[in-house]
């Protein structure tokens, strides 16, 4: 990589103010965006889920299906089996051969009854299914329509704002070329830890932006002459003074209208 040039405490305070202009604009794009991209994915996620079970849904139910026609057979097989054992019965020779079949008889009729017995069981099933599988349509028809509401809010922002983010993040690396290595680390911490990424505040009635706590006079003499860079005592933040941060918000106010 090429060596940066060196540059004055000045210049490093602008680039730095400007790098976190740039970056605060970047967040507010994201946050116009807010919550969407992850409703988008959950929704997506939901209709998916409720695709999924309205298919095992399914399925169970041509299992059900498939059960009864077995059960159905069954009871036709017993009654074919009815039928052939009272024939047999008309020509028995003695009382052990009449008993003997007169028991299948009644295997038969017990296996009919339980065969009965189970396919009104499936029917109460399926018409349960039935009444589930109805229920989720309604839910994934009100989940389709939700996403795809969500996805056209989110097409419409992306599409605003698309265009201009990527230019912001590219200006973003390159005003992070300007400036030595060691500010942009100690920058890229302090806009992790505090709140809103503000790294870098202008003074503002005599505080750092966004906080209470009054800067000494001494202090804000130091900040105004540019000659060394100073942070926040309470926020760690780095401070530069009203005056340049006035002159870079107007510098980079036409930047940003060029994007």
């Amino acid at each position: 990589m090429a060596k940066k040039k060196e540059v004055t405490v000045e210049d490093r305070l602008r680039a730095l103010y400007d790098l976190q202009l740039i970056d605060s604009r970047v967040d507010e794009i994201r946050n116009v965006r807010g919550e969407l991209p992850l409703e988008v994915r959950d929704l997506e996620d939901e209709v998916k889920g409720l695709n999924t079970r309205l298919q095992k849904l399914n399925d169970s139910l041509i299992d059900l299906d498939e059960q009864i026609k077995s059960k159905k057979n069954l009871i036709e097989e017993a009654k074919s089996l009815i039928k052939k054992y009272t024939e047999q019965q008309k020509n028995v020779r003695n009382n052990r051969e009449y008993n003997s079949l007169n028991k299948e008889v009644e295997f038969q009729e017990l296996e009919i009854q339980l065969a009965e017995k189970h396919i009104k069981e499936f029917k109460v099933q399926t018409e349960q299914k039935i009444e589930v599988i109805s229920n989720t349509k309604e839910r994934l028809k009100e989940r389709e329509a939700h996403l795809k509401h969500k996805k056209g809010e989110l097409n419409a922002i992306l599409a605003e704002t698309e265009k201009e983010e990527d230019a912001l993040l590219k200006k973003s690396e390159e005003y992070r070329e300007l400036i030595e290595d060691r500010l942009v680390f100690a920058y890229n911490r302090i806009r992790k830890n505090v709140k809103n990424g503000l790294a870098v505040v202008p003074i503002e009635r005599g505080a750092s932006g966004g906080s209470f706590f009054t800067i000494p006079p001494q202090v804000q003499m130091e900040i105004a002459s540019r000659k060394k860079i100073i942070t926040d005592e309470h926020s760690g933040r780095i401070l530069v003074d009203e005056q340049l941060a006035i002159e870079q918000k107007e510098k980079m106010a036409k930047l940003f209208a060029k994007l």
